[in-house]
């Protein structure tokens, strides 16, 4: 368990530091991308013909590029349980007017647009059943996720940080498949959403390396931990209609270690980059605790590498209510 005063503390130092540095994060709202910048516009006369070419777009996507989409919207869809979990964190909720909840409400705000927008592609496509992908978002954000985290600051930040980077990659990775079987509007779609992954990745490895700076023992001890239980995706409760509780997800994964979207070996990827990113092995006048749980990360990093390497793409498809035909 987390000493949950010497946590208030830190976060309150660091309060100030993000409320000055936050809007190098954000995109001002006057001036960042909508949905319905993307989207064919059902005002001009051209909507028609433009709703066309999207179907005509998707009818190239194969199955499993599909699957991975459906899967990466319903995740995005179920931004309310990931909005009020950061509320409940300690030390956020107690700046209702600070740097903290104004990176809430404004990183809320800016990842919205996500999920509306592959929703209303989805929904245009034809291809999809809307209902049963309803359905499991629906589920989605009633069912939560656990992650362990105790409300701690330090185990959320770098829960978020990683799946930023993570999402980051399978939307990139989506776009570059869309682009290759000819759908280019989808493949900017998801450029753009990947983008705003990588800004927000960017803020949350910035916050929990000034929480570094303060607390090197406490933030060595805290990564350890996480890194025992695995970092889960967000969508690990992911079902169908009926389906039994992360039923859905596994298949969702299997597809996407098919397709190279997200695999093993990325998630070890993205460990290697934050222990590079947040300079651990350069931290100085560790405690004996801290030092063993840097021993420890180091450590993993090379044994998960062995064990990614030798992990095949699961070769059993699955066929989901989420499509049509």
């Amino acid at each position: 368990m987390f000493k949950e005063e010497e946590r208030k503390e830190v976060m309150a130092y660091v309060e100030p530091i993000i409320r000055e540095k936050i809007d190098t994060f954000l995109t001002p709202i006057d001036t960042i991308w909508q949905p319905s910048d993307l989207l064919p516009d059902t005002s001009h006369d051209t909507f028609h013909s433009d709703l066309k070419e999207l179907q005509q777009g998707a009818e190239g996507l194969p199955y499993d590029l599909l699957v991975v989409l459906i899967g990466d919207t319903i995740t995005e869809e179920a931004l309310p349980t990931y909005s009020s979990w950061l509320s409940l964190v300690r030390g956020v909720g107690s700046y209702r007017e600070g740097g903290w909840m104004k990176w809430v409400r404004h990183w809320s705000a800016e990842e919205n647009r996500h999920g509306d927008l592959l929703n209303k592609y989805l929904y245009l496509c034809g291809r999809i059943n809307t209902r049963m992908v309803e359905v499991s978002t629906q589920y989605l954000i009633a069912d939560g996720f656990d992650l362990q985290t105790d409300h701690d600051p330090y185990r959320n930040f770098i829960y978020t940080s990683f799946q930023e980077l993570a999402t980051n990659v399978s939307h990139r990775r989506v776009g570059s498949l869309a682009k290759k079987h000819g759908e280019m509007r989808l493949s900017r779609m998801c450029g753009m959403i990947a983008s705003d992954e990588m800004r927000h990745a960017k803020a949350y490895k910035y916050f929990f390396s000034k929480i570094i700076e303060i607390d090197p023992n406490g933030a060595l001890v805290a990564l350890e931990d996480m890194m025992r239980k695995k970092i889960v995706m967000p969508a690990h409760f992911l079902r169908e209609l009926g389906g039994k509780t992360g039923k859905a997800f596994v298949h969702f994964s299997d597809a996407a270690q098919r397709l190279g979207v997200y695999t093993a070996a990325d998630y070890v990827a993205i460990f290697k980059d934050l222990l590079k990113e947040w300079r651990l092995e350069s931290l100085k006048h560790l405690s004996d605790e801290a030092e063993r749980s840097r021993d420890y990360l180091f450590n993993l990093a090379d044994r998960l590498t062995k064990v990614a390497d030798r992990i095949k793409a699961p070769s059993l498809e699955y066929q989901f209510s989420w499509i049509n035909g």
